[in-house]
């Protein structure tokens, strides 16, 4: 297959060198965060995660996408299986009971869990997409989609299930739903807000408390993000340096290599830093787009929107959030943030994208 002309001629080489330019970026700026730590380690598990990924995407590139449409309905109940044996027998972290351990190794289901469920959600809109603006086809649609959301909410992890809300509903539009039901979705979101607050926890509350006032609780919850403003504002245009940042290297920066992981780039790699990530990310947001508009079918189109959302919710919550201008849900930034089941699950998506853009044309390696 790889010596093949016609897949060298549709390989997106582009969004390709993209990904491993941003996972080399990530792995660079984790070994400076971590640096006071055992970096090794750190280091370790997102190298080997990023090797992993980019063999599982040469091994999805080798698989009809259709497959997955095929078996839509066992990937659904096997991802909703997952996410219950979550609430029973999950290690809590951060708050939320969101990981699963076998002896010394632990991963969150839910990174999988939402490539399993774009790929659902993409099939179930596909079948019922000449219906999907009667009401009764779009109930079906929601309740099938929103199912794995509100077991996620159950953990609780509020940041994630908002992630499956955004491309569940981005998802929707792109297939052609009406407007007014995106409008009556907001104005039934709206009117909820008040069951969703007293269903919080505690320390979920205290985060937007704090978004609107961070200077009610400086050394308790506002701590993280008063410093890495710090962080960030500190950096200025150069930045201080790889391994040079006072917030980073002396421990004033919490979740330095995970959520706040920006602001590690923001003081150390200063805003030419922050710039060239945001370039990277614009790169990989605009392939996506383009495969998104010129796959063969709506099912293969939706994966990629699916993708494209996901993607756009985690950058876009995660700088808002170390920056102060979105409260803090704890979503990390792909392919930059600490990880390994993030990391593999961010580059499995990447191969389904790969994978589509290849067959777009209907062709088969």
């Amino acid at each position: 297959m790889f010596y093949n002309k016609s897949f060298l001629k549709k390989f997106d080489f582009t969004l390709f060198i993209t990904t491993i330019l941003l996972s080399s970026y990530g792995i660079l700026v984790i070994a400076s965060a971590t640096a006071s730590n055992d970096s090794f380690a750190f280091i370790k598990t997102q190298v080997i995660s990023t090797i992993l990924g980019i063999i599982v995407i040469f091994i999805l590139l080798n698989i009809d996408y259709e497959i997955f449409g095929k078996l839509y309905l066992y990937i659904y109940v096997i991802s909703n299986v997952l996410l219950i044996l979550v609430l029973f027998i999950g290690v809590e972290r951060k708050g939320a009971q969101s990981w699963i351990a076998f002896g010394g190794f632990q991963f969150q289901p839910a990174e999988f869990v939402k490539i399993g469920i774009i790929i659902c959600v993409a099939k179930y809109i596909d079948i019922n997409k000449n219906k999907i603006n009667e009401l009764f086809t779009l109930g079906k649609i929601l309740i099938f989609s929103f199912i794995p959301a509100i077991i996620i909410f159950k953990q609780p992890d509020l940041g994630t299930a908002l992630v499956f809300i955004f491309f569940i509903f981005v998802m929707l539009f792109v297939a052609g739903l009406d407007v007014k039901y995106i409008l009556y979705a907001a104005i039934a979101g709206i009117c909820s807000l008040p069951l969703v607050w007293f269903s919080l926890k505690g320390y979920q509350r205290n985060r937007i408390f704090t978004f609107l006032d961070p200077s009610m609780d400086v050394q308790g919850s506002s701590y993280q993000v008063l410093q890495s403003k710090i962080a960030i504002g500190s950096g200025k245009v150069f930045g201080m340096g790889l391994y040079n940042g006072s917030q980073t290297q002396f421990g004033f920066l919490p979740e330095k290599h995970n959520d706040f992981i920006f602001a590690v780039i923001g003081e150390e790699l200063g805003l030419i830093g922050g710039m060239v990530l945001m370039i990277l990310f614009f790169i990989m947001m605009y392939r996506l787009i383009m495969i998104a508009k010129e796959s063969r079918d709506l099912f293969g189109s939706l994966i990629v929107t699916g993708v494209a959302a996901m993607m756009f919710v985690h950058i876009l919550e995660n700088i808002g959030m170390t920056m102060g201008i979105l409260p803090v849900t704890g979503i990390p930034l792909p392919f930059i943030s600490y990880g390994g089941t993030f990391q593999l699950s961010n580059m499995i998506c990447i191969g389904l994208v790969l994978n589509i853009g290849v067959r777009r044309d209907g062709l088969n390696f």
